[in-house]
């Protein structure tokens, strides 16, 4: 059995959504400073680096990140390869998917560029918004993507979470598969469990015979 890792190492001066809180770590105890005990002081926002975008993110008096059906987190999964020339995942890019695909990760190029530079790249490639409809008619329960952003809006509405977190979609966002062939893989995914929690930062990675 191989275990393979998909979450963003949590650092101090990692990639943050513009806006969002950035991740600070830095150490209060040392055993080498003469501490009898080491211990690191941890400061970052609900949606750094990889995690789980739950349905009150944008729905008010939807499930919080405590209160999501973890089933749906952990199971058989689709990592969907989409090829390095595509800039928005649409309808067509969707064409093909197997019938019963829950839970679906997508791997784009945003993957290999994050394994040569951990920065924040605006152009990073999302759904778009046909994309949605497909995904909710498919019977998808699980959504996650390489980027920081399921969707790359410029007006403010993200109609993209909007249609999948009213639907119950949960959204995971930013992972790494790099080194992940597309294909069926079992995927573990586990947000913190923050009260009332709009995102929950998360380890996920997927588990391969």
């Amino acid at each position: 059995m191989r275990i393979v890792d998909i979450s963003m190492p949590l650092r101090t001066g990692m990639a943050a959504f513009p806006g969002d809180p950035e991740v600070a770590l830095h150490s209060v105890r040392s055993v080498a400073r003469g501490d009898p005990y080491n211990l690191s002081h941890l400061e970052m926002g609900t949606h750094a680096g990889t995690h789980l975008d739950p349905p009150c993110h944008f729905v008010p008096g939807a499930p919080s990140i405590d209160e999501i059906d973890l089933a749906i987190l952990s199971g058989p999964c689709r990592v969907w390869g989409v090829d390095e020339a595509v800039r928005s995942i649409g309808a067509t890019e969707l064409s093909g998917l197997p019938a019963g695909t829950a839970r679906l990760l997508f791997k784009t190029r945003n993957s290999s560029r994050w394994a040569a530079s951990d920065g924040f790249f605006s152009d990073y490639v999302a759904l778009s918004p046909d994309a949605a409809p497909v995904l909710i008619e498919r019977g998808v329960r699980l959504v996650g993507i390489d980027s920081l952003s399921v969707e790359r809006d410029t007006t403010g509405t993200f109609p993209g979470h909007h249609a999948l977190l009213s639907r119950g979609i949960l959204i995971l966002e930013g992972i790494r598969l790099s080194g992940v062939d597309p294909g069926p893989h079992e995927l573990r995914c586990l947000p913190l469990r923050l009260a009332k929690g709009d995102g929950g930062p998360a380890r996920a990675v997927l588990i391969e015979p």
